[in-house]
């Protein structure tokens, strides 16, 4: 048996080399900023559409009859307007409903996709959290209920993704990605890394946007977010998703573009913040021995650092460096990340490589928002099936500091 102070002395060195999450930095910029070298017009638009993703719908405007929050910016809102979940949950003050259990004053905004049906078939859809039933500005006849959300056991969550830089990351083409992709192939076949591209089942180009890549353009993404998150109807998603006709009273598409003056509908404003929306700093220049542990153990070969924009239309969005860290690829992240949720070609565990940029303002990780810490997260991506097995044994094999380095380092991102 060792010495009482030898046994002291290994307990504070043991102390003095766990590893820690450094945490968000503390001063963020507050509001959203645009993109550099965007034309006069193209700011005013940007600007604009600030205000309009700023907004709290009503009724009358198109909210509901179901919808999970009444505003874009209150669940993008991390470290600003475009963001990811904030601190303080805005679902938790919804009037007029009950408050599922999973949501938390202090935990992430949420939404909710239901496994299977009553019937027992495969289901997979948004299933939104509240109504308007009971709200001053919604029809007397509305009297529709909240869905049943104590079986926990049949639900996976999702928390909102960041929208920082999604114009430079819808600029990346298709041929980038897929030589970037094949340049890697054999030292990822050595970390047991496979992966895919999510694409159209229109035209087979490579879809990007959402945790499954499920999306092929803001466009899509920002039209099927107003309609299922917000109950709003638009040129891209007409049909209103509840019938009942005391409830669906408004004429439809609800937000459209108005012919007669030229002014762009919300659906295209949003589209334009997203596409406008500069992205978050990349990592400090310099040598940084966390960045060498990053690139040693693999992290790389799926959080690819960096990539090259094409000409572009927007001269500010052409031939831009991206500082990405993602392949935009699907990826097997095992048995304690799956979903079970297929959505185009991503398997129930499989999730598109999440951007690590702007991670140094993220509170909240993976697609449900489980984890606040980036050593949990980390340890997380190593379930049976996962990809990342060998990569996070590699990871557990490092000394502390050098564990540590890679922490601070993803805190810089």
């Amino acid at each position: 048996m060792k010495p009482i102070h030898l046994l002291l002395l290994t307990m504070l060195a043991t102390a003095a080399f766990a590893q820690t999450d450094p945490g968000p930095r503390p001063s963020p910029p507050p509001i959203p900023i645009p993109l550099r070298g965007l034309s006069p017009a193209e700011s005013a638009l940007f600007f604009q559409s600030v205000a309009t993703f700023n907004e709290h719908e009503t009724v009358a405007a198109g909210l509901g009859p179901r919808f999970n929050l009444d505003s874009c910016a209150g669940c993008h809102a991390q470290p600003a307007a475009g963001g990811s979940s904030p601190a303080q949950n805005p679902q938790v003050a919804v009037p007029h409903n009950t408050i599922p259990s999973f949501l938390q004053s202090n935990g992430p905004v949420r939404v909710v996709r239901f496994l299977r049906q009553p019937s027992g078939q495969p289901d997979g859809g948004v299933h939104d959290l509240f109504v308007i039933t009971g709200r001053d500005d919604a029809p007397s006849a509305c009297k529709i209920q909240q869905p049943d959300f104590s079986q926990t056991n049949n639900m996976t969550f999702r928390i909102p993704t960041p929208l920082f830089g999604l114009g430079l990351m819808e600029a990346i083409s298709d041929a980038t990605l897929q030589q970037s992709f094949a340049a890697t192939a054999l030292q990822r076949q050595s970390l047991g890394i496979a992966g895919h591209f999510n694409t159209s089942g229109n035209d087979g180009t490579i879809t990007r946007f959402g945790w499954k890549a499920q999306n092929k353009s803001m466009l899509m993404f920002a039209g099927e977010a107003y309609n299922v998150e917000m109950g709003v109807t638009n040129e891209l998603f007409p049909q209103e998703r509840e019938t009942d006709p005391g409830c669906a009273t408004n004429a439809t598409p609800e937000d459209h573009t108005n012919v007669a003056t030229g002014a762009p509908s919300d659906l295209q404003l949003f589209t334009a913040f997203m596409r406008y929306l500069a992205p978050p700093p990349p990592p400090r220049p310099g040598p940084d021995p966390g960045a060498a542990v990053f690139g040693s153990l693999g992290c790389n070969l799926c959080h690819t650092p960096t990539f090259q924009t094409s000409p572009s239309t927007t001269a500010a969005l052409s031939n831009q460096r991206v500082f990405l860290f993602s392949d935009l690829a699907l990826h097997r992240m095992g048995q304690a990340l799956a979903d079970g949720v297929q959505q185009g070609n991503a398997r129930g565990d499989e999730f598109r490589t999440a951007p690590l940029w702007g991670l140094a303002d993220r509170l909240f990780f993976l697609h449900d928002g489980r984890s606040r810490d980036l050593l949990e997260t980390i340890q997380l991506h190593d379930s049976p099936g996962s990809e990342a097995h060998q990569v996070i044994q590699n990871f557990n094999a490092l000394p502390p500091q050098s564990k540590q380095d890679l922490l601070n380092y993803l805190r810089t991102i």
